[in-house]
Parts: C-alpha cells; sequence; structure tokens
C-alpha cells in the first residue's frame, strides 16, 4: 500500500485515529493497525510483581493475597493456575500424577487437551491465591502391603465475590500390594505398582479431570522373558499426555511420566505439570518423568523415587522397592498477568 496524502488534521484523524481506536468510519478502519489489548487499568499488589513488554506479571510460588486497590480499564487478567503434583508409589511403585492444569493465556492450552479458558475480569478488592503442596510419597513398608501415595491439594483463586477458579491436585501412584491397586484420580491420574499377587494381575492408572490433565498408565502383567524386564510400574499422568503403560512392545523397564506443558506467561517459555516415572523391579532402570518437573522413578530393588520439582506440579517418581519410599509430589504455582 503506498503513502497516504494526508489533507490537514481532519483528515488525518479520519484516517488514522479512528482506525486505530477501532472506529469503523475511519477510512483505513479495515486496516487498523494492531497493537496489545487495551489497557486494563489495574492496580494491584501481591506475589512477586515483575514486568514483561507492555504487561505486569504476578507470580505466587505460596499463598498469599492478590490485592487490587483499584481498575480503570477493562480489568481483564489472564492466569495460570497449576495444583501440586501426587506422590509416587512404593516398590516397583507407580508415578505420581501432574496437579490440574489451567490456562487462560491466549494461544496457549490446558491440560488434558483442553482450550485456553477465558481470561478474569477482576475489580477492587482483595483475591486469595492458593498455591497447593505436592503429596507424600508412600512408603517405606513392608513388601506388597502399599497403598497408594497421596493427592496434591488444589490451587485457586478465590474471593471478592467471584466463582472460585480451583485446580486439583496430582493423583497418587500406587504402591504394590496383593491384589493390586489403581492409580487415584486427579488433576493428572497416577500410575499403578506392579500387582503383588506375582505380576500377573492388571491394573488401571487414576482418570485425570477435564480440561486439566490426563490419565496415569495401566499396568497388565509383565513378560517372563527377559526376566522382569517391564515389570515396574506405569508412569503418572501429565499435562500434555497420558502416562506411559507397562509392558508394551518394544519392552521397557517402568513407565515414564507424561508430558507437561509450556507456557510463556512471564515471557519466557517453561514446562510444567509432567508426571512422575515409575519405579522399576532390578535389575532394570527406573523411568524419566515426564518434561515439567516430573520425578524420576527409582532403580532395582532398593532406591527411591525422586520427588517432582518444586512450583511444577510435577508428579512424583515411584520407588524400586519397598525399603525406598516413592517421591514426594511437586508443588504447585499460580501466574497472573494483565496489560499495563
Amino acid at each position: 500500500m503506498g503513502v497516504k496524502k494526508i489533507n490537514g488534521i481532519e483528515d488525518y484523524i479520519n484516517k488514522f485515529v479512528k482506525a486505530r481506536g477501532g472506529d469503523s468510519t475511519g477510512f483505513d478502519a479495515a486496516t487498523a493497525w494492531t497493537d496489545a489489548p487495551p489497557p486494563s487499568g489495574i492496580s494491584a499488589s501481591g506475589g512477586s510483581k515483575t514486568t514483561n513488554g507492555d504487561y505486569t506479571v504476578h507470580t505466587f510460588l505460596s499463598t498469599n493475597p492478590f490485592s487490587v486497590s483499584s481498575v480503570s480499564g477493562t480489568g481483564d487478567v489472564r492466569y495460570l493456575i497449576v495444583a501440586g503434583g501426587g506422590g509416587g508409589g512404593c516398590q516397583h511403585g507407580g508415578g505420581g500424577g501432574a496437579g490440574g492444569y489451567r490456562s487462560s493465556v491466549e494461544g496457549e492450552s490446558s491440560g488434558g487437551g483442553g482450550s485456553a479458558e477465558p481470561a478474569l475480569t477482576v475489580s477492587a478488592g482483595t483475591y486469595t491465591i492458593t498455591v497447593g503442596g505436592g503429596g507424600a510419597g508412600d512408603g517405606p513398608h513392608g513388601t506388597f502391603s502399599g497403598g497408594t501415595a497421596g493427592t496434591g491439594t488444589e490451587s485457586s483463586i478465590t474471593g471478592n465475590g467471584m466463582s472460585a477458579l480451583p485446580s486439583s491436585g496430582g493423583g497418587g501412584g500406587s504402591s504394590m500390594s496383593s491384589p493390586n491397586t489403581g492409580g487415584s484420580p486427579g488433576g493428572s491420574g497416577g500410575g499403578c505398582a506392579l500387582d503383588g499377587t506375582g505380576g500377573g494381575g492388571s491394573s488401571t492408572g487414576g482418570s485425570g479431570t477435564s480440561n486439566q490433565g490426563y490419565a496415569g498408565g495401566s499396568v497388565s502383567g509383565y513378560p517372563t522373558s527377559p526376566a522382569f524386564a517391564g515389570a515396574g510400574g506405569s508412569g503418572g499422568g501429565g499435562a500434555g499426555s497420558v502416562g506411559t503403560s507397562v509392558p508394551t512392545s518394544p519392552i521397557i523397564a517402568a513407565g515414564p511420566g507424561g508430558n507437561g506443558l509450556a507456557s510463556a506467561i512471564t515471557g519466557a517459555s517453561v514446562t510444567r505439570g509432567g508426571g512422575g516415572g515409575a519405579g522399576s523391579h532390578s535389575p532394570w532402570t527406573g523411568a524419566p518423568g515426564g518434561p515439567g518437573g516430573g520425578g524420576q522413578g527409582g532403580t532395582g530393588n532398593s532406591n527411591a523415587g525422586t520427588a517432582g520439582s518444586t512450583n511444577t506440579g510435577g508428579g512424583g517418581g515411584g520407588s524400586g522397592g519397598h525399603p525406598a519410599a516413592g517421591g514426594a509430589g511437586g508443588s504447585g504455582v499460580v501466574i497472573l498477568t494483565y496489560v499495563t
């Protein structure tokens, strides 16, 4: 498009000022400039407050208030709410599920294949930002006597008359028992341990929460050759994919955790919400946690699972043997951003 001739101030206003402001009477309204969204007009405090270009960012690593002193614009806030991850199971244990993952950042996704949610519109007042903790890993305890690791706790935005926005804690992975138990449901579901009745039984991973995360993997016995290959647990579900089931073809020693999701809400891309990896059976190696803070599964018949990473909502890794515990889930995080 060529340079336009401008005949006086009225022509300038008609061609450019009205069009940029969205006035359809401007000659150039159909090709108006692309700008940042309208300013939110928010004056607020709480969490760690930073800037990212035209945006203000509040990052909450623990439970604290978000205090809005005034709003002179749209009041629109975009958010990322990640709950605490589930703990890992004990003795060839299942990986913990990632904490529920909810996002309203345009162009990004919520967990479990969900789309970005609408913006939150705030008004003057105080909101409570709750950041969930990770669930405890199960064990140590006697052989074949396991239960299920702890479920993570929810993260949420509440208060000032709004409808609560909760994200569910990740499901705990199960421990080896006879008969076996499945992983717990959660934001993302926990994985399962090897079956204590001889490895031939099956169990199902915990279910994930709609638009927050995926299910944990399942266990359906293990092959007899090579010995104890595929005799580990299944992976915990992640925000971005299901935990890996065992056995699979080709045979794997234990199920890796499901993938997390990346968000650039702070300006830098960070992956969170990875599922915990499962513990293996000796002499094989434990499974890795999913990208996004999932803990590593323990190796063999004695090694512990590692914890999910702090403030990622990652699931804890399952332990290799009953003398060692599964890893704890990682704590969650809540991040808010708005146009300054």
